[in-house]
């Protein structure tokens, strides 16, 4: 009895080990093709710093692999970016045992909106909320101040504001399978909208500078993607068709069977 129980969860360790693997495959491709441009890409990401500080001024950087280490890690960054249809793809194969057949078809939509969303959050932060957020710190020099930003420094803020606008931009995503499993419905994202309103705002005020503009910046389109959550919970909650009741009473009997 006991070994029949771990050989289930030893075949799902091993499974998600190859998803691991695979998912990595895919990343040290990425990273590998992104380090050649690895210069052009460090370039790219501090373009909107570089316009808010003026033409004349430069990042500094006081350690001697400092550089180095910068490019090894925007091309990371730049592997996962380019790896991320492969790595949603691994997510989704690792959980569709556990779905019914016609939830499994929704393997390419996971793909794509997943991608698409979460890159455009990223982009989003980039071309909107960079450039107004750098004048703002910037704002503080004066005649006995000057800004210095460091490359170390630059990297890590503006990676961390990147990856949390790319994730918020999945809430339209996560909502959708906390809807099919039934944990939320549409009437509760729309009974508890002003209590989401308010949360809104306080994540976007810890997640971007510390200006209103920028923070109502962060909070719109966290508004938007809440109001068509509520819109893709409830087609999610449609009455399955005959077909579909059907395959899952077929599942549910050959699973009592067993």
């Amino acid at each position: 009895m006991e070994t029949e129980l771990k050989k289930p969860f030893m075949e799902h360790l091993e499974e998600l080990r190859q998803r691991l693997v695979k998912s990595a495959i895919a990343v040290a491709i990425g990273f590998i093709i992104a380090y050649t441009f690895s210069e052009k890409l460090f370039i790219i990401l501090v373009k909107p710093l570089k316009n808010a500080m003026g033409s004349n001024e430069r990042l500094i950087f006081t350690n001697l692999a400092e550089m180095f280490i910068t490019y090894i890690k925007i091309s990371v960054i730049a592997g996962i970016l380019f790896a991320a249809p492969v790595i949603f793809y691994q997510f989704w194969k690792f959980v569709a045992p556990g779905l019914y057949d016609h939830e499994k078809k929704y393997v390419f939509p996971f793909v794509f909106f997943s991608t698409i969303l979460f890159v455009g959050g990223a982009l989003f932060g980039y071309f909107f909320v960079f450039p107004f957020g750098f004048k703002f710190f910037l704002s503080f020099a004066n005649e006995y101040v000057m800004a210095l930003p460091s490359v170390k420094d630059y990297f890590s803020f503006s990676i961390k504001l990147l990856f949390a606008f790319g994730i918020i931009f999945e809430l339209p995503i996560f909502m959708f399978f906390m809807a099919k499993i039934g944990l939320i419905t549409s009437e509760t994202l729309k009974k508890y909208r002003r209590i989401a309103i308010v949360a809104i705002f306080i994540i976007a005020a810890i997640l971007t500078p510390p200006d209103a503009f920028t923070q109502i910046m962060m909070a719109i389109p966290l508004l938007i993607l809440y109001e068509i959550s509520i819109y893709v919970c409830k087609i999610s909650e449609k009455p399955h068709t005959q077909k579909e009741d059907k395959e899952q009473n077929n599942e549910q009997n050959n699973e009592g069977s067993k």
